[in-house]
């Protein structure tokens, strides 16, 4: 690098002693992206502990029931409160109640 910038100023009677890099900056596309990467692994991780603690209470909550002998649930009505929990728990937006009045047999 030196030399190449000697080479630049030699007409100009410039003598270069030494050339040091103290700031390296990344164009504006270049910096966007490295940060957009940097997020999307924050979100994909932030994301997996989300997941992972919503099965761990999915998991209490459906032992508790069971132990308790609150209700007895067959592998459907089981399959249909974990989806319901998951999405509650797993959710990005506040939840909205919704109320069963009937039976889905």
């Amino acid at each position: 690098m030196k030399s190449e910038l000697a080479a630049r100023v030699e007409n100009a009677g410039i003598e270069i002693v030494e050339v040091r890099l103290n700031q390296i900056a990344y164009a504006t596309e270049i910096a966007a992206a490295m940060l957009q990467k940097q997020q999307a692994v924050a979100i994909i991780a932030a994301r997996k502990k989300i997941v992972e603690g919503a099965v761990s209470m999915v998991e209490m909550a459906l032992d508790k029931l069971k132990s308790d002998g609150v209700v007895d649930l067959d592998e459907e009505r089981k399959a249909q409160m974990v989806s319901n929990l998951l999405v509650v728990l797993c959710g990005n937006k506040e939840a909205n109640p919704v109320l069963n009045t009937g039976s889905i047999y």
